[in-house]
């Protein structure tokens, strides 16, 4: 019985890294980025074990991939801000990322 190369999984884990990488995204993001990693390379070994489309996992995995580095710098700059104690300069990059979003509605 051949196993299945559904990227599906990998991909709703990094997008919701994207999402929540101001909360901790590479949690939910590198994981996937494991979980990808491990398929692509059991299905290099043994193609003939694994059907599905090995591209769209490498996909999967990149995006995943860089879903993590996001969620890691993001959380670089919320421990550099706690650490500095930069409390204004974090509200005014909220309140300037809001006022970009309402102007582009």
């Amino acid at each position: 019985m051949k196993k299945k190369l559904n990227p599906t999984l990998i991909y709703v884990l990094s997008i919701l890294g994207f999402v929540c990488c101001c909360l901790g995204g590479a949690v939910l993001s590198i994981p996937a980025y494991i979980m990808a990693h491990n398929k692509v390379k059991d299905a290099e070994i043994n193609p003939d074990d694994y059907e599905g489309d090995l591209k769209a996992m490498k996909t999967a995995k990149t995006v995943a991939l860089v879903s993590a580095i996001i969620s890691g710098l993001m959380l670089i700059r919320i421990i550099y801000v706690l650490a500095t104690n930069d409390w204004d300069e974090l509200q005014r990059t909220f309140e300037e990322a809001i006022e970009q979003a309402q102007q582009a509605q």
